[in-house]
């Protein structure tokens, strides 16, 4: 068959050995032998987990062996969202299921760890010697007076010790919230000054590209400013021999400061605290692009369930993989990581820059220790796609069983180049969902075909749905990205939010008792299963003449514009007025226009190449670009190059934020910057804004 639109030929299909050692088919072969239910095909197996979800969720407990220190009562309680009550009378322990495998005989020795940075060289932690060391540290926690249900707030980098002091706190019951140390003071207390820990775990500081990073003043103002803090456990990283001075102050009482090394060398076995199904397990954040950042509790029985379901019937790790995903502490894929230690798999660390010594780094990394699955950002692709990188020639891939991908859409042809580039035989798991649900919306699967630019399914359990503005459901359609029914892992609340209704407004004031997550998403009917295509956030969508365009599809074909290293697209639609699509471009030789004279410029419609900084023939090559590759209804109005694209700290573009700013919204309301990657990066869109307003009043009166 030739490919057509409507009928692409996949990029991979996975082969009869492939799908046979798949745990999803050993899933489906334990549910006909259990239960004697039978399933045409992936979509019939979704559909029935996603009707039948009190059964599928405890044949997930069931086959994924979860320990249960009592027995539930019912799986749930009733089929709300929010305040579902799920596997009620059950107490259970993440921690300990993280730890299991370091019982088994044969594997206490295999590494559970291992780990590099730009810091340290090459080391492993063996699953013994990981439990040997959560056991010390749980007792230390609890002699410092750490309770099941208090905070315990970490300050750490992508190292082990992070691991080891999340298992630990979890091991007493107390709730894990962590901050990466290349946030400042004012990031982390907009985190944890909503959450009130007694206990700090802070590093001295990190390496980041060659250049090193003293976190020790920071430090010293977390605990000056946190009156909860009890205690300091502190990681001499980058300095073995660095110490820890806090100030004493007459504002807060004495603070004990302990360091890691003491915490973790007494001799003390793992005690495991039994907790209920939904007690917290950790407090992670949205991106908080405006306001404070949204305090999200997940709990100890919803990520077990999820992690045992996500690991054995869609990312297929179990104990034979390594895996490794490129992640900062700050991000939710750090605790996916984390995760698959449940699952019996060796994680990967690497803390650094992964464009340092250079861009092979990562793929360097991840040959020389056999990785099974590796996980690195769209952007990161987009990076080795320009370079021309080609790992498949360079590097030893033959254990790549998996290629991982999140974070923002990626493109079509980033799928192709992993499968030109990095292997041909390999299932290129695009994942969209995290943060906020505790678990991805679309995702990927063993078994099925991958389409370039789509996730190969909506994954199981999860029932993910697109609706258009009536609240109708749409296949092929662009519309709503919606979740109908409520799922184990979902949050239990936000930290503080007593009467729960800022979790009610984040996710369910448009549809009530549906999950509305702010994405645009097209649902696409494949003979092997619904594939999907996440086309940004539903709020940053521009929609023109009434035709809606994702910002992901305008940025592929800006982006591959040689001249260009980053863009930003946003739509300035003004009360009865036309829209004005603006288009902002980070160039490779780093020149940038005056936001001033740009700004003013904008205003008249008139811009020349000085004012822009943008040349009138690559004006023209992108312009012409989108118009024949996209729609000539979304060519912007014109284009200007800055510094930086303002962006999260997780790397999504601030879409949204830098359109409020251009709309004359205060910036104080538009964005917080604490929650930025890069802040200054927004003073070009102010001036710019400034210089606009400025202009379009004087046309106006005049």
């Amino acid at each position: 068959m030739t490919e057509t639109t409507n009928h692409p030929q996949p990029l991979w299909r996975p082969d009869d050995v492939r799908i046979g050692r798949a745990g999803i088919t050993r899933y489906r072969r334990w549910l006909k032998q259990r239960y004697r239910l039978e399933f045409a095909d992936y979509d019939a197996l979704w559909r029935w987990s996603v009707t039948e979800i009190e059964e599928f969720w405890r044949s997930v407990w069931e086959f994924g062996g979860v320990i249960s220190h009592e027995p539930y009562t019912q799986v749930l309680d009733a089929r709300r969202m929010p305040g579902a009550k799920w596997f009620q009378g059950a107490t259970l322990n993440y921690a300990e299921h993280a730890l299991r495998h370091a019982q088994l005989e044969g594997v206490r020795n295999d590494p559970a760890i291992i780990f590099q940075s730009e810091v340290h060289e090459r080391s492993e932690v063996s699953w013994s010697q990981l439990a040997s060391g959560v056991g010390a540290l749980s007792t230390m926690l609890r002699r410092l007076g750490v309770q099941p249900g208090d905070r315990v707030a970490a300050y750490l980098p992508n190292i082990p010790e992070t691991i080891v002091a999340l298992l630990a706190t979890a091991s007493c019951g107390a709730v894990w919230s962590c901050a990466s140390p290349d946030m400042g003071t004012t990031g982390v207390l907009d985190r944890f000054g909503q959450i009130e820990p007694t206990v700090l775990f802070a590093v001295d500081g990190y390496r980041y590209g060659g250049k090193d990073y003293d976190r020790r003043a920071v430090v010293a103002d977390l605990v000056r400013q946190l009156p909860s803090l009890k205690a300091v456990i502190f990681v001499p990283y980058l300095n073995s021999a660095a110490t820890l001075e806090i100030p004493r102050s007459d504002e807060r009482g004495i603070v004990t400061v302990v360091s890691f090394a003491h915490a973790t060398a007494l001799r003390a076995t793992t005690e495991f605290t039994p907790v209920p199904f939904d007690h917290p397990l950790w407090i992670v954040y949205s991106s908080g692009t405006t306001g404070m950042p949204k305090p999200i509790v997940h709990t100890h029985g919803g990520t077990v369930l999820e992690t045992l379901k996500a690991c054995a019937l869609h990312t297929d790790v179990d104990s034979r993989d390594r895996m490794f995903w490129y992640t900062s502490t700050s991000w939710i894929m750090w605790n996916f990581v984390a995760n698959t230690l449940l699952c019996g798999a060796t994680v990967l660390l690497f803390d650094g820059n992964p464009s340092h010594p250079d861009l092979a780094t990562l793929w360097r990394f991840a040959a020389r220790e056999r990785a099974t699955f590796i996980g690195v950002s769209p952007a990161f692709i987009g990076m080795c796609m320009k370079a021309d990188l080609r790992p498949a020639q360079q590097f030893d891939l033959r254990a790549l069983r998996s290629v991982g991908a999140t974070g923002s859409p990626l493109s079509a042809e980033g799928y192709r180049w992993v499968y030109e580039h990095v292997k041909a035989d390999v299932m290129l798991a695009v994942i969209s969902g995290g943060t906020d649900p505790g678990a991805c919306f679309l995702t990927c699967c063993p078994v099925l075909p991958v389409y370039a630019g789509e996730m190969q399914c909506r994954e199981l359990g999860v029932a993910t749905f697109a609706y258009d503005d009536a609240g109708n459901e749409v296949m092929d359609e662009v519309g709503e990205l919606v979740m109908t029914q409520p799922i184990p892992c979902m949050p239990i609340k936000f930290w503080n939010d007593h009467d729960g209704s800022r979790y009610y407004e984040s996710y369910f004031d448009v549809y009530p008792g549906v999950w509305r997550h702010g994405d645009w998403l097209r649902l696409i009917p494949r003979p092997d299963a619904v594939t999907g295509v996440i086309y940004g956030r539903s709020d940053a969508t521009i929609n023109r003449h009434g035709i809606r365009m994702g910002t992901s599809e305008i940025y592929r074909v800006i982006e591959a514009a040689p001249e260009v290293a980053d863009s930003l697209v946003v739509d300035l639609e003004y009360l009865g007025g036309e829209s004005f699509l603006a288009l902002f471009v980070v160039l490779r030789d780093a020149s940038a226009a005056d936001p001033r004279l740009a700004g003013a410029a904008s205003a008249s419609g008139v811009t020349d190449a000085q004012a822009r900084g943008v040349s009138d023939d690559l004006r023209s090559q992108l312009f012409a670009a989108v118009r024949t590759q996209l729609s000539g209804r979304h060519v912007p109005n014109d284009v200007f190059a800055v510094p930086e694209v303002p962006r999260t700290l997780s790397g999504k573009k601030l879409e949204v934020p830098v359109r409020k700013i251009l709309l004359d919204h205060p910036i104080e309301k538009a964005v917080n910057r604490s929650s930025m990657a890069n802040a200054a990066a927004l003073d070009w869109f102010v001036a710019f804004a400034a210089a606009r307003r400025t202009a379009l009043q004087a046309r106006r009166t005049g």
